[in-house]
């Protein structure tokens, strides 16, 4: 074998060792969560996940603190002043004890705009350029159709971080979720504009608390969960859905034991590799 060869041969062996390398590492997330620490892992972490949770009823936003708090879990919460089982709305000041002992706790929180706004495109011709169009679920004009442009979805989002601020005396991080997690692009790109980044979640993050009881009971959403989520997946469930007649929320308590089991960490957005501040 020529010299040439040789040294092509090596280097070609070289690039693969480094790719599988770069493989396993990406697959443990072994980046995906730059600085934080998981104070609720007794082991050395092989991955990372990133829980979030919308306001939604707020029926089991009791018990899902107290599963957090038991676990040593950090959580994203993404806030709207949405109707409450109380009769009250989630970001009324009758909250503030609740979200008080959520910051202190060292959870982070983000915008789901203020009257749980819906978005969605203007149909071409009837909405200026720019501009899209917003129902509030809640609020003076809730159910109603109204034509929006940057300013007036920055001033909704903003809305979430100052009642915060009122409650607890911390700011939101400057992450958003759309209601329904969609919006049209122009919206997207409003909210980037007055510095909100939007947030998904992964496919497997889907947790299913929405989805009727009856055809999707818990033990086989928690099955799919523990089977599917991997390391980097960034989580969604609610803090109460009203339409769900068997609460999802006590699944949370297998759920974050058998990822831990996996190997798997708990951390905020803060340190997810698309949102670090």
């Amino acid at each position: 074998m020529r010299l040439a060869q040789a040294v092509g041969l090596i280097r070609t062996a070289g690039a693969r060792v480094v790719a599988a390398v770069a493989a396993v590492a990406a697959m443990h997330g072994a980046h995906a969560a730059q600085g934080a620490t998981d104070p609720g892992a007794t082991y050395a972490c092989k991955g990372w996940v990133y829980l979030t949770l919308d306001t939604g009823s707020m029926r089991d936003a009791p018990l899902i603190a107290d599963i957090l708090k038991r676990h040593q879990v950090r959580a994203t919460f993404f806030l709207a002043s949405e109707k409450t089982i109380h009769g009250d709305h989630s970001l009324d000041l009758s909250w503030a004890p609740y979200w008080r002992a959520r910051a202190a706790e060292g959870h982070r929180f983000g915008s789901h705009t203020f009257d749980h706004v819906y978005l969605r495109e203007g149909r071409a011709g009837h909405v200026p350029v720019g501009a899209f169009m917003a129902r509030p679920q809640f609020g003076e004009a809730a159910g109603k159709d109204q034509v929006w442009n940057a300013g007036e979805l920055c001033r909704e989002l903003r809305r979430v971080d100052q009642r915060f601020r009122e409650m607890t005396g911390q700011g939101l991080d400057p992450i958003w979720r759309a209601p329904g997690g969609k919006a049209p692009a122009v919206a997207m790109e409003a909210a980037a504009g007055c510095g909100f980044r939007h947030v998904h979640w992964a496919d497997a993050g889907f947790l299913g608390d929405e989805l009727p009881s009856d055809k999707f009971p818990n033990d086989r959403l928690l099955a799919q969960a523990l089977s599917r989520i991997r390391s980097g997946d960034i989580l969604m469930a609610h803090l109460g859905i009203w339409s769900r007649k068997d609460p999802f929320a006590p699944m949370l308590d297998p759920l974050i034991a058998g990822l831990r089991k996996k190997g798997l960490c708990f951390a905020t957005l803060d340190h997810h590799p698309d949102y670090r501040r």
